[in-house]
């Protein structure tokens, strides 16, 4: 049975581990606030870019372009990017995108997979497995720019310009809600072809194109990569900031209940030890 002493000192170290968890919960709070309202204003661009591409590639013959072709077989060797964080501490956020990443090597067994694994807790556990890695960028800065998309991407484009890979895809937690983050697999590579619905979207207008529709493809096609890169990151950060303050609300109302329960226990122990002293002192009275 512990002593006395040694509940209050766990009692105290529970308090300790709570005022952690409730100075997180706030940091993380305040973190969300501002990349919420980063992925929010990114998603339009998404659907906006990708109707200026009807526009242009509805002038030219997209078939041609490398980043638009889909190769034969769809059981060739692929790429796929894993978005995690560099830090724990956020409930099962980085678990979910390292259960899809295995999801997908069971699902494809034969077909040779490399990983991009951007994240430290994902380097961590594929490199202790001895799965191929393409790359890995860990240390995400607090702000997430286009550069940062660009220098992550850039190996995947290599690749599949130069026929080694056959698709790339991306893993990463989608935010939602505060509560709620939807884990993603979705094909960064080849680009989905441009539907006629998507190409009849655009009002009848004849622009003037400088440089020619063509060149503009290219450039157009290689930003929109990117952006669906940066895309991925910001959901990735404000999921991240949204489970890391659900888990740590959770750890510190659990260290309320564990405080409350501990210090039942030494109340306990406290009136027994008192019990015990007065049942001491009455038969030493009544032996004198």
């Amino acid at each position: 049975m512990p002593s006395l002493i040694d509940m209050r000192r766990r009692i105290r170290a529970v308090k300790s581990t709570q005022q952690i968890t409730k100075a997180m919960k706030m940091v993380a709070a305040s973190k969300l606030r501002r990349a919420q309202e980063r992925v929010i204003a990114t998603r339009p661009f998404g659907k906006e870019a990708r109707h200026v591409l009807a526009s242009i590639a509805s002038r030219v013959d997209e078939s041609v372009h490398p980043l638009l072709v889909r190769r034969a077989g769809g059981s060739g060797p692929c790429l796929v990017i894993a978005i995690t964080s560099d830090r724990g501490l956020c409930g099962s956020f980085n678990t979910n995108v390292i259960k899809a990443v295995g999801a997908f090597l069971r699902e494809n067994p034969r077909r040779p997979v490399s990983l991009g694994l951007v994240g430290r807790k994902s380097r961590d556990f594929f490199r202790r497995r001895g799965l191929p890695i393409r790359f890995d960028y860990v240390n995400l800065p607090k702000v997430i720019s286009f550069a940062d998309a660009e220098s992550i991407v850039a190996p995947a484009l290599s690749d599949f310009v130069d026929g080694t890979i056959e698709t790339v895809y991306l893993v990463y937690n989608e935010f939602k809600t505060v509560m709620q983050q939807r884990v993603v697999v979705e094909q960064l590579l080849p680009l989905a072809p441009v539907t006629a619905a998507e190409a009849s979207a655009e009002p009848a207008t004849e622009y003037l194109f400088e440089p020619s529709p063509k060149r503009i493809l290219d450039v157009l096609l290689q930003q929109l990569v990117v952006a669906q890169v940066l895309r991925a990151l910001l959901e990735s950060n404000a999921a991240f900031f949204a489970a890391q303050m659900t888990a740590m609300d959770a750890a510190t109302r659990n260290s309320s209940d564990m405080i409350e329960g501990l210090t039942l226990y030494m109340n306990k122990l406290r009136q027994a030890a008192i019990t015990r002293e007065i049942i001491e002192v009455v038969s030493g009275a009544q032996a004198l």
